[in-house]
């Protein structure tokens, strides 16, 4: 059976959002909720940093233009916020971007613009399976 990667993260990032939405409800911008969740991450101690400036390569150039996605948390989740009433299709073309320029393995797509939180769990499949050492004892 597969683990999970990254299940105790991605849970305190959630949670944290399920918090923010619970306390500020639907119906603010993007931007309201980005300042809220920062708030959130500081009063959790979880590890994150807001608006990090990813590089970009192609071929074996670096780019000028930057992504820039909402949040970068545990340094391997990144993560893009929306308040949207309904997800698009250019809202997942962004989280996957957003993995494909940090090369991380997990991403999370957060909407705070329902009536519930909804959220969303992406796997970059370009980076290779990460392989966590189990101790067998015996």
């Amino acid at each position: 059976m597969s683990e999970i990667i990254f299940k105790k993260e991605v849970y305190e990032i959630v949670a944290a959002a399920f918090e923010v939405h619970n306390v500020l409800g639907p119906g603010f911008l993007e931007a309201v909720y980005q300042e809220a969740l920062a708030i959130e991450f500081r009063l959790r101690n979880l590890p994150f940093e807001e608006q990090k400036q990813l590089h970009l390569t192609y071929k074996q150039f670096t780019l000028k233009k930057r992504n820039i996605p909402d949040f970068y948390c545990y340094d391997k989740i990144v993560i893009e916020i929306k308040a949207s009433l309904q997800l698009l299709d250019n809202d997942t073309s962004q989280i996957l971007n957003s993995l494909k320029a940090s090369q991380q393995k997990i991403g999370l797509l957060i909407n705070f613009g329902q009536r519930s939180l909804l959220w969303k769990r992406y796997i970059n499949p370009n980076v290779p399976r990460l392989v966590q050492k189990r101790t067998i004892l015996g």
